[in-house]
């Protein structure tokens, strides 16, 4: 069972019942962040044991949000693969490099994550339709878990996203609108027409359960290094569900008494045609502002300004890390490095991970003791024309 306890405002402090459909914090403009109990399941749950469950996301249920297993719905996300990069670790004179390999996820990202526990709790709430503006993955993971679970899905999203997901927005059987602009015109058309109809939204951070499915991330990633953190993480940062999910991980993990108090340095990866993260921690402030005229190949990152932005710079700074930017031509020569040197097609956004690592060991920033983890979110296939 769920040991799911309530909602918290990580501004304000305020707490909201998480029995009753639940968006964000209306008086700080922020995310709500689901809170368990912990000091139960320290007395109570076993971490060997979970290794013994069928594979997959829902094997963490005592620490995610959904109470009758009834409305789990599945598609056999999660347990990915941790992969070593031997060749290039070398080459960057590093000891240890490993990608976490989201790409293998049901629809092809680690969107799938998110959107099965977000469309499983809100169905278990009594939600039975759903919208969401995305860049073109994360429209078609509610799609398909929409379907899934036989409920309907409503996706806007800019009219020059990849081909691929607008196919896969359709062919799951959702209802797909095209929008001029970038993701924060889908995002206000998705917005007029949630209020209007009354259909839930699930944007990013705008409802609280996206985060708890991508913080399973955190928790395979630490099980499979033997219950040990790595130095550093890297990871491509267009919204931050991940980035903010795994820290939230890693302090539950803690909190249940399974890990020690040391945790790795966040790294957040840009590319230099919208890296509000980036200018936000060079200038020091204290919120991100909006990134004007943002362009890139990689579209999960083509992100102006993402709304969990106190989160994501407390991550940053709290674990001692970084943001970097990375130009389009890395990117594209970290994408073919990682094909042609490991056999790995990683997507634009996770390649600009390993761009962003060079840049790191390059100045010093990283040491070749370190052990590092870069996350790909995305198979290459989807991108291939």
């Amino acid at each position: 069972m769920s040991a799911l306890l309530g909602l918290i405002c990580p501004q304000c402090r305020n707490r909201f019942e998480a029995s009753q459909l639940q968006r964000d914090c209306s008086n700080c403009a922020s995310p709500l962040l689901a809170r368990y109990d912990t000091a139960m399941l320290a007395n109570r749950l076993d971490r060997k044991a979970l290794a013994n469950r069928p594979a997959g996301l829902w094997r963490w249920a005592e620490l995610l949000p959904v109470g009758n297993p009834a409305f789990r719905f599945s598609l056999g996300e999660g347990d990915t693969p941790l992969l070593t990069l031997p060749r290039l670790a070398e080459e960057m004179g590093m000891g240890t490099v490993l990608l976490k390999d989201e790409g293998v996820n049901p629809t092809g990202t680690f969107k799938a994550r998110g959107l099965a526990t977000a469309v499983s709790r809100a169905a278990e709430l009594g939600i039975r339709e759903f919208v969401i503006p995305t860049a073109g993955n994360a429209g078609a993971a509610l799609a398909a878990y929409a379907a899934r679970a036989g409920l309907k899905a409503h996706v806007f999203m800019p009219e020059d996203a990849p081909q691929v997901n607008q196919a896969e927005v359709r062919a799951a059987g959702a209802d797909l609108h095209l929008v001029p602009g970038l993701i924060d015109q889908a995002g206000k058309q998705a917005a007029e027409q949630a209020h209007s109809k009354d259909w839930f939204d699930v944007s990013t951070f705008k409802e609280p359960y996206r985060v708890e499915g991508k913080k399973t991330m955190g928790f395979e990633l630490v099980e499979a290094l033997g219950w040990e953190l790595p130095e550093v993480i890297i990871y491509p940062t267009g919204g931050g569900t991940g980035l903010v999910g795994m820290w939230k991980a890693f302090t539950e993990l803690r909190e249940l008494g399974w890990i020690n108090q040391t945790r790795p340095r966040f790294v957040s990866v840009q590319p230099v045609g919208c890296a509000p993260v980036v200018r936000a921690m060079e200038l020091g402030t204290e919120r991100i502002a909006p990134w004007e005229h943002a362009t890139t190949r990689a579209h999960g990152l083509r992100v102006p300004k993402p709304y969990a932005d106190r989160l994501i710079l407390q991550v940053l700074r709290e674990s001692g890390g970084t943001a970097v930017a990375v130009e389009e031509q890395e990117i594209q020569s970290a994408q073919e490095d990682l094909a042609q040197r490991e056999g790995i097609l990683t997507c634009l956004e996770g390649a600009a991970t390993l761009a962003g690592l060079r840049k790191l060991v390059r100045s010093g920033w990283v040491t070749g003791e370190e052990r590092v983890v870069l996350f790909n979110t995305g198979s290459g296939l989807k991108y291939l024309s």
